[in-house]
Formats: C-alpha cells, sequence, structure tokens
C-alpha cells in the first residue's frame, strides 16, 4: 500500500441504507394539530378570514407601556406615503396642527440619530407605518395576559396594604 495516496473511506453504503429506508417507510398523510391555521392539515391551505374592520373614530387610546407608538385612530387606506409625499403630515406636522387640530408628531420625530433637531421629519421617523398602525376590531390571535405598569403597581400596593 502506497503511505502517499489518500484513501477515503467509502460512504455508499451507508447512503444506500438511508434511500432504501426512505423508499420502504409508508407516507402517512400530514394529520391536522391545533395551532393558529386551526385544525387544518399542513399539506392544506386554510380559508382566509374576513378582513378586520379598521376603527375610524377618531379617539385616542391609552398607552400601554412608556414610549409606546399610539396606534392610528383612524382609516388610511388611501393615503399615500412614500419617497415623495406623505400625507400623514398633512395634518400632524407642526405646521398643520392648529388648523387641523390632529396631535402633532413627537419632537423626537425631528431628531436626526446623533440627537441634532431638524426642520423637517427625520427620514428615519419618515414612514409612518413603521411604528404606528391603524387599530382594528380583530380578535387577539394569541391570549393576552399584559397588564400596564400602573396597574402591577397598584396591585403591589394593594397586597402590601398601602
Amino acid at each position: 500500500m502506497n503511505p502517499l495516496k489518500r484513501t477515503r473511506p467509502s460512504s455508499a453504503p451507508a447512503s444506500c441504507v438511508l434511500v432504501a429506508a426512505l423508499l420502504a417507510s409508508p407516507v402517512l398523510p400530514a394529520a391536522p394539530f391545533d395551532s393558529m391555521r386551526g385544525q387544518v392539515p399542513v399539506d392544506s391551505e386554510p380559508q382566509a378570514p374576513r378582513m378586520a374592520n379598521v376603527e375610524n373614530r377618531d379617539l385616542r387610546r391609552e398607552r400601554n407601556y412608556p414610549m409606546q407608538p399610539p396606534t392610528i385612530p383612524h382609516k388610511i387606506d388611501q393615503y399615500q406615503v412614500d419617497l415623495n409625499t406623505n400625507k400623514c403630515l398633512s395634518c400632524h406636522s407642526r405646521r398643520r396642527v392648529e388648523e387641523s387640530q390632529a396631535p402633532m408628531v413627537s419632537v423626537t420625530h425631528y431628531m436626526d440619530r446623533d440627537g441634532n433637531f431638524l426642520a423637517e421629519v427625520s427620514p428615519r421617523r419618515y414612514f409612518c407605518g413603521q411604528c404606528h398602525v391603524p387599530q382594528t376590531d380583530a380578535r387577539p390571535l394569541v391570549d393576552n395576559t399584559f397588564e400596564d405598569v400602573d396597574s402591577v403597581l397598584r396591585r403591589v400596593r394593594s397586597q402590601r396594604g398601602e
């Protein structure tokens, strides 16, 4: 045997056994399981749920935690927000809020990443839908036991007898 010649162990028998095992195994239909898909098999497409209705009440919602972006209390489906136009700013920019009576966008939206104030909305805050969403009447997809910080503090104080 030549000591300079390298030999590789053959993996052919192992791969043949694997292929044979896969071919011999019975193919079982996908069993339904409980998930957000409901009782629909994985290999089937569930019927799409109805689109939720967007609330259009123009009521400010309470925020659940500090710095939570407020939800949009009205429909925005026909709003154009692109590189050249931002329909949201026609009411919410600091120049238009007196006339529109809409809340002004936060001053943080007029800051660049270094904390410098700008004359216009910062490009990184220009596309409102990145953080703000319209509120719908949709059921939650999963159960939620979230408590805002004020509720937690009230519960703790009452447990202490304060």
